[in-house]
Formats: C-alpha cells, structure tokens, sequence
C-alpha cells in the first residue's frame, strides 16, 4: 500500500482548513469550546429515528434529506436503516457491534463497507482531549475490494450549537479519514469533518464535511491538480424516541 507523500498530505490540510473556514462562516454559529463531563454511550432503543437535512457542493449544491431509525436490537448488534431522498436517493443499512462501534456502515460516502474489526466511529466515553487513531480493514461492497481505512479522531470539547431541531450542548470532534481508493493516477481520498455530538440526542447534531483527493503529477504536465469531492454541511432536523 502506497504511502501518502509529503506534499499530498500537506496540500489537503492547508485546502481542508480553509475549506472549513470558509463553511463555518456561513453556517450555523456553535459556541465557544469549553469542559464538561464525558459523554457515555446512548441507550438505544427500536424506533429511535433521527431526521437531517444534507447539502453538499459549491456553486451549485445538492440537497436531501435523510432518515436514520434503529430497526432491530439483538445478539448480533444494533442494526439502523439509514433513507436519503431528493438529490440523493438510497436506502442503505449499517450494524453497530455497540454504541459507535460499526461492523457494517459507512465512512465519508453512502458506499457500505464490511470492516474486519469494528470501526470505532465514537469512542464512548467522549471527553474533551480524547485521540483515537484506527487502521481498519474493510470490504466495500460497490467496488468488490479489500482495502484498508486510517480513521483519526480528536475531542476538542464542549460547545453550544444550533440546529433546525433546537440547541444541543455538544461535543465538537475532529474527523480525519484516509480512504483505500488510490489509484494508479490519483492519491487516496482525505476527509476532514468537524462533528457535533449531543448526548440528548443521542447523536451527531451537525456535520460540516470537506474531502478531496489529489492528482498523480507528470513531469510533461502542469503538475498534480486538487479535486474536492465534498464541501457541505448536515444537521438534525429532528429526534423521535423510540418506544
């Protein structure tokens, strides 16, 4: 597996934080990160079902609304369905081995991928300073492949933020993600997200997503070019209880 080189890696973090700079600034305004106390694993329950609208792009932005809903709760897991409708329109399913802990899931795209050992989305309990850093293999089901994920989260801390579906004290984290996606003529998609998690309800409240991949560079060209793949945000809309 071919090593990300310096000047891919730097070029995505300079384009990531200005990217997020940038969306931060027309979107919802958080608070300031403070400290609080960590926040344990939800109690799921069957009928939990959590509304968001999604937008992604630049000039022209895609739009969609998505629904995710625990569907079964059992030896083998928990198991949620996740429906997205308008401009972009699947049903997809995942399975979590424990709060936060994916078997079956997605990372970064709607591609469902079969990791070898869990995922570890959330690392419950989340306090502000917490660092996980996880190589996982997967098998992605679109492409028929094994390959291997770098998935880097830091917990800055506790903040206020505002979303259609209210005001949630929130744990703000970064995301880093490295995908298995290279090719002979491109590096491996990055992803950089900024995630709000509020233990009220029992979720991610707001996302703010950037990722993009960078060009193998020839001697007879211009040089590699830094192809965005997303730029766009997703905030709860709604949370309903299950019974």
């Amino acid at each position: 597996m071919t090593t990300l080189p310096p000047f891919a890696a730097a070029t995505f973090a300079v384009a990531a934080i200005t990217a997020l700079g940038a969306l931060g600034g027309c979107a919802g305004a958080p608070g300031r990160e403070g400290s609080g106390p960590p926040a344990e694993a939800p109690a799921y329950r069957i009928g939990d079902r959590w509304v968001y609208h999604g937008e992604d792009g630049f000039r022209v932005k895609t739009e969609w609304d998505e629904t995710h809903e625990i569907t079964a709760i059992g030896a083998d897991g928990i198991a949620a369905q996740m429906t997205l409708k308008g401009g972009v329109d699947l049903t997809r399913a995942e399975l979590w081995s424990a709060p936060g802990q994916v078997k079956v899931g997605a990372v970064c795209d709607n591609t469902t991928r079969r990791f070898e050992v869990p995922l570890q989305r959330h690392d419950f309990p989340l306090a502000a300073g917490k660092v996980w850093n996880q190589w996982v293999w997967n098998f992605n089901e679109l492409t028929k492949e094994r390959g291997q994920i770098n998935y880097f989260v830091s917990v800055n801390g506790w903040e206020k933020v505002t979303t259609p579906a209210g005001t949630f004290d929130a744990l703000k984290m970064q995301v880093l993600m490295r995908l298995d996606d290279e090719t002979f003529w491109r590096w491996p998609t990055t992803c950089n997200y900024q995630v709000w998690y509020a233990p009220a309800a029992k979720a991610v409240v707001r996302e703010e997503r950037a990722a993009q991949y960078v060009e193998k560079g020839s001697r007879n060209a211009a040089g590699a070019a830094t192809i965005r793949t997303q730029f766009g945000v997703v905030e709860l809309v709604s949370f309903t209880p299950g019974r």
